[in-house]
């Protein structure tokens, strides 16, 4: 396949790249690894690897690591070859640049210089797993990886509990059972959840439920491959059935008082200052 080999404006394009699938980059993407004058990548194998798979020759043309371990070393040669008028494409070994990849340094480096910053967008696993999940898409928070120390985690979680919008998280497979055990203590058994795996891939899957049920689901596996797991947002249902009382423990489970008093407000359309005076009576009799 032939692609298009024009002379690129000098400045410095961020490639995304496959999660999976080597059929999921774009036709832009392309045609930036063949035109740019510097190849920058993650993983310079896996980069080489790709254009390779898609008919890109590199000929002389440099290729150049640049990860966080090396950064702040390699960003003045960088930066020096967008001096010299040169276009510089810099490539994620998987998924789009700067969403729990290396580059937002560079990128912020190069636009305080004045060169030109741009994007050939692609493949995400954030955006993947959101496409089928199954959960609310509306709002959303991509929060990265969590710590891997279980205190650490459990703070990082609870300081995410009341965020209005669906929780997106990377994970090892080698602690996605403790990344559950630990939302359950944070968020509750009863959110809903899914975690997605392996992206595009042959063995791509998806399991859906209640945090308590992929808990379950997940206790006596070995987990591998790329994992992604999702939380919906803190819901409370208004039925005939439940209490004020009911919604409010329920909720201060994972919110402040505050947070807790509006969100049962709002969703069982209870003047706040009612529900503040449930909860202090709530607190007083414990």
């Amino acid at each position: 396949m032939n692609h298009e080999t024009k002379q690129l404006p000098a400045g410095l394009y961020f490639v995304a790249t496959p999660i999976g699938t080597a059929r999921d980059i774009t036709l832009r993407a392309l045609d930036t690894l063949a035109s740019a004058d510097v190849i920058a990548a993650e993983d310079t194998r896996t980069a080489k690897h790709l254009m390779e798979i898609h008919g890109i020759p590199l000929g002389t043309r440099p290729v150049i690591a640049y990860h966080d371990h090396n950064g702040a070393a390699v960003r003045p040669r960088l930066l020096h070859y967008l001096a010299e008028g040169k276009s510089v494409a810099y490539a994620s070994e998987a998924g789009t640049p700067l969403v729990a990849d290396p580059g937002y340094a560079l990128a912020r480096a190069a636009i305080d210089a004045g060169y030109p910053v741009t994007s050939a967008p692609g493949p995400s696993a954030m955006i993947a797993a959101l496409t089928i999940a199954g959960l609310p898409t509306d709002r959303f928070f991509f929060a990265g990886f969590a710590p891997p120390a279980s205190g650490a985690r459990k703070t990082f979680l609870r300081e995410l509990a009341d965020i209005p919008g669906t929780l997106v998280f990377y994970e090892s497979p080698k602690r996605v059972q403790k990344l559950l055990g630990d939302s359950v203590q944070v968020f509750g058994g009863g959110r809903e959840a899914a975690v997605c795996r392996e992206l595009t891939k042959k063995f791509e899957e998806v399991v859906r439920g209640t945090l308590s049920e992929l808990v379950d689901a997940f206790s006596d596996r070995t987990v591998k491959g790329e994992v992604v797991v999702l939380v919906d947002r803190l819901r409370i249902v208004a039925d005939t059935g439940e209490s004020l009382e009911t919604a409010l423990r329920d909720a201060l489970l994972t919110l402040s008082l505050k947070d807790a008093v509006a969100a049962v407000s709002e969703a069982l359309d209870i003047p706040r200052r009612k529900v503040y005076q449930a909860a202090l009576d709530m607190e007083k009799n414990k």
